[in-house]
């Protein structure tokens, strides 16, 4: 698969600006896939949230959860993963905002699935998860 398709989870109310950075990012970086922003632009009742990000989530190869400082309080982003799992979505996750392995992590994400802000990492990451779940 030429470009696979990436959703990416994060605290909205901590790491929005990393997020927008990182999408910026990754259109000028060398690293093979696409980002659809599909996060809402307004507050939605919670079963048309989760219908919406559930079927976001089937359309994608991946998950990438911009792992911040303050990731705990993140419950949506919990939510996102464990639908990334539902659909066999593979997760990985991108330490962000001074956020390292000893921060906490939301459930459903483990420190050996979260790689540093270096986009030769996130290729390597990439290319591991296209082999995985539903890309196998």
């Amino acid at each position: 698969m030429a470009n696979p398709r990436a959703f990416i989870s994060f605290d909205f109310d901590n790491n929005e600006g990393q997020k927008k950075y990182f999408v910026g990012q990754s259109i000028n970086s060398k690293t093979p896939f696409n980002i659809e922003d599909w996060s809402s632009k307004s507050s939605l009742p919670q079963n048309e949230w989760e219908k919406i990000i559930h079927e976001k989530i089937n359309k994608c190869n991946m998950l990438i959860v911009l792992v911040g400082k303050s990731m705990f309080s993140a419950t949506g982003v919990a939510k996102e993963i464990a639908f990334a799992k539902e659909h066999n979505v593979p997760v990985f996750g991108v330490y962000v905002d001074g956020a390292n392995s000893s921060s906490t992590l939301p459930s459903g994400l483990t420190t050996g699935r979260v790689v540093a802000w270096e986009w030769e990492k996130i290729a390597f990451a990439i290319d591991q998860v296209m082999k995985e779940g539903k890309n196998q």
